[in-house]
């Protein structure tokens, strides 16, 4: 194998597929990045078991200079190391060459280097999805749902099932919940591409973080693939292959109240300030809580630690309707719902102290929905 490539091409493909790759595998030749050349282009890969990245520098693509001279294939370790290399390299465009079968030239002007590399033909192969019976997202879409309801999934593997997203789809619509036993967050979005087939996965937390990072923002759409225990997310030049989590999600449908006692409409930013201050108290004591008054014509923020002291705040809201009430809850959870809102008008649901109260936004189509579990008090 022999090519030769302009650097930052190639770096950044190559911080890609090292989103996939990790020093804690149980398999050595996966610390590594496998590159093969062909008539097309050179493909790198990265994979962990869990997530597998497969990227391709298109010889078509003028700005990365690409010229193949041979053929060939070579896994270069580990991809830190590697990465390093091409990193620190003196010129702007630099050659990769397998000479006695895994030694592995790199130059880049007056500078060279010679490393070890393994045998490609033992690196484990990626799965094979079928793209027939696939839909396609926006790509902005698809990771703002991310970004909504991975702050939900458990991070305890006592229940792994829970460490996930749970994606359905039925009826032309696309449901993603997660939830950890304290709190849920779901998204619905109507899918027209998906056509009439429907299926229902629980898709790994850790990957939708890790392809959420992957995914550009000039990228405009993205292709979803199933198989029986993988999910691939494609674009133009790029694979991301995750496992499935295996088991059934818990019907979270029911833990959604359809009825309310007490709705407060206010600005989302504005609770987020008053609860992130109120949490600069709560995380000083023992008791992580803050709690929320609703009065007539009132809305209270308090923060309560014996141990550091008190903090009150009067919050500004648009209409408070129905009983008064009050409710304690962990600020941490509020804050990461409120996060995902951004700067909009949303109602807050309240039923009793102790039931479940949730967040939407003001024009509430049940499409975006977070819930949070109250804290019981003395």
């Amino acid at each position: 194998m022999k090519f030769s490539v302009k650097r930052t091409a190639f770096l950044k493909k190559l911080k890609d597929v090292q989103l996939a790759v990790s020093s804690r595998t149980t398999i050595p030749i996966l610390t590594g990045i496998k590159l093969v050349a062909d008539a097309e282009g050179v493909k790198l890969t990265g994979s962990n078991s869990d997530i597998s990245i497969e990227t391709i520098i298109s010889v078509h693509d003028e700005k990365a200079e690409l010229t193949i001279e041979e053929e060939g294939s070579i896994v270069l370790q580990p991809a830190r190391f590697f990465s390093d290399i091409v990193n620190k390299l003196p010129d702007e465009t630099f050659s990769i060459e397998v000479m006695d079968r895994v030694q592995t030239s790199i130059t880049s002007a007056s500078s060279s280097f010679i490393i070890n590399g393994l045998d490609a033909a033992n690196y484990p192969h990626l799965p094979e999805i079928d793209t027939e019976q696939a839909f396609t997202l926006p790509v902005q879409l698809l990771k703002t749902i991310v970004k909504q309801t991975v702050i939900a999934v458990s991070s305890h593997e006592s229940r792994p099932i829970l460490t996930g997203v749970n994606l359905s789809l039925k009826e032309g619509k696309l449901k993603a919940v997660a939830t950890d036993s304290h709190r849920l967050s779901q998204r619905v979005i109507p899918l027209e591409s998906a056509g009439d087939f429907s299926y229902n996965i629980v898709i790994p937390g850790k990957s939708l973080q890790e392809l959420s990072r992957l995914l550009d923002d000039s990228l405009e759409e993205i292709t979803v693939a199933i198989a029986e225990n993988q999910i691939l997310f494609k674009t133009e030049d790029t694979h991301f292959y995750s496992r499935l989590l295996e088991g059934n999600y818990p019907d979270t449908d029911r833990l959604i109240p359809d009825a309310s006692s007490t709705q407060i409409t206010l600005d989302a930013q504005v609770l987020l300030g008053a609860v992130e201050r109120a949490s600069l108290l709560s995380h000083e004591g023992k008791n992580n809580v803050v709690k929320l008054a609703v009065k007539k014509n009132e809305l209270e923020i308090t923060g309560n630690s014996p141990e550091v002291g008190r903090v009150n705040e009067h919050v500004s809201f648009k209409q408070i309707e129905g009983e008064e009430m009050e409710i304690s809850f962990n600020p941490d959870y509020l804050k990461a719902a409120l996060n995902t809102f951004g700067a909009v008008e949303i109602t807050i649901k309240l039923i009793s102290t102790l039931r479940p109260f949730v967040l939407v936004p003001s024009d509430d189509t049940r499409e975006f929905i977070q819930l949070i579990t109250p804290i019981r008090t003395s």
